[in-house]
């Protein structure tokens, strides 16, 4: 199995405060990869910095064999990214931003794909409304739809469920546990443990920006992570 993300020294440091500290770990193609960690541990930041969102004080990013920090902009065309606040353009329709996502893209077919989305994931209702009179978890939806319209190998997820309702959190997991089938990488972030247990096939656990733990799932994930965490006292 080819390692598709790889980090090394990875650190981003905020007048003086380290965020991300000095992480290393390599994932590979094929694995729901889960990282885990309390609110404030340095998961979105993490995900910014390998996404070329934010430039890290110091290490290494390699995507799909691009040089992230060299390349920010190509790694964001070749991988889909659902950030952490769904951030549509206010002054779009739903439909008119999967349109837009799809001419940036240059993707081929862009009615086909955004009707196919539209239906799966149940906002069809709700493509002419605005995105900033959209609901929170139909804008989620929508961040979902605009990730994964152009059929990327690699996906990073930020907290992609917890605006959703049940019925769309099963489409959801569905379409994720299939894509990984196919032999796609999710790179997952979450808190809500439910959902590592279930969805993830390896993990790691970020506490104060360090990586605590990195290998496949334990069982008794809860029971796992609670103890690396109160024990980690750095």
């Amino acid at each position: 199995m080819a390692d598709v993300i790889n980090a090394k020294g990875l650190t981003k440091d905020f007048s003086g405060y380290k965020a991300v500290n000095d992480v290393t770990f390599s994932i590979g193609s094929g694995e729901f990869f889960g990282l885990l960690g309390p609110n404030g541990s340095g998961k979105t930041t993490m995900i910014k910095c390998m996404t070329g969102q934010l430039k890290p004080s110091s290490g290494s990013i390699d995507i799909l064999g691009v040089d992230a920090l060299k390349e920010p902009i190509r790694v964001r065309e070749l991988c889909g990214i659902i950030p952490e606040q769904e951030n549509p353009p206010s002054f779009l329709t739903a439909v008119e931003y999967l349109h837009f996502v799809g001419k940036i893209r240059k993707l081929a077919g862009i009615g086909e794909k955004a009707r196919h989305w539209l239906k799966l994931l149940d906002f069809e209702p709700q493509q002419n409304v605005l995105c900033k009179d959209l609901s929170r978890g139909t804008r989620q939806k929508l961040m979902f739809a605009q990730a994964f319209m152009h059929e990327p190998s690699v996906a990073f997820i930020d907290e992609p469920l917890i605006n959703l309702d049940p019925v769309a959190q099963k489409t959801v997991k569905d379409f994720l546990k299939g894509y990984v089938k196919k032999g796609n990488t999710v790179f997952f972030s979450t808190h809500v443990l439910e959902i590592a247990q279930e969805m993830c096939t390896s993990i790691a656990v970020l506490d104060k920006g360090r990586i605590l733990y990195h290998g496949k799932k334990k069982p008794r994930l809860e029971q796992f992570f609670l103890r690396l965490v109160k024990n980690d006292t750095s």
